[in-house]
């Protein structure tokens, strides 16, 4: 942002996209500093948006969820290879994440991501968009119906 602003602000227009995480929103994760970082990440969009606004630029952010790319071989220590082989695998755990019950793809943030760059988002500044399947919405529906369970039990004796 600290080097893009100033050509799009001569240019009267533009578009910014950062990347955060639902971690960012959520907790979903052990891993605290990574929380916190995509929470800073998330606010200092709305913060530079107000400004660079005025002149004409947007400043977004795209939180995703549990896609399916090689962060995940690198936190668990696997290779390229290994991860590749198992990558049909992590997709079919990963869809029941979600209410969307596919796993999250690449492809899913780079569509969000072309439709944030265009004219089509005109009008769009200061907004986190959460492409995540609807993680980020707390329990799954069906999750939460079978854990009310007992404790309708427990109401009616």
């Amino acid at each position: 942002m600290k080097h893009a602003a100033p050509v799009m602000k001569r240019q009267g227009s533009g578009s910014i996209i950062n990347t955060a995480s639902i971690a960012g929103v959520r907790v979903v994760e052990s891993d605290h500093i990574y929380s916190a970082a995509k929470a800073a990440v998330i606010h200092l969009t709305h913060s530079v948006a107000m400004e660079l606004g005025e002149s004409g630029i947007r400043v977004n952010c795209i939180s995703p969820g549990f896609i399916a790319t090689p962060i995940f071989q690198k936190s668990v220590g696997i290779t390229p290879e290994a991860f590749a082989q198992r990558l049909e695998a992590v997709k079919a755990v990963m869809a029941t994440f979600q209410p969307i019950r596919r796993a999250g793809l690449p492809e899913d943030i780079a569509r969000a991501a072309l439709w944030l760059a265009s004219d089509d988002s005109s009008f769009v500044n200061g907004h986190n968009l959460i492409v995540d399947g609807g993680l980020s919405n707390g329990r799954g529906w069906t999750e939460f119906q079978v854990d009310m369970g007992p404790l309708t039990e427990a109401l009616l004796g």
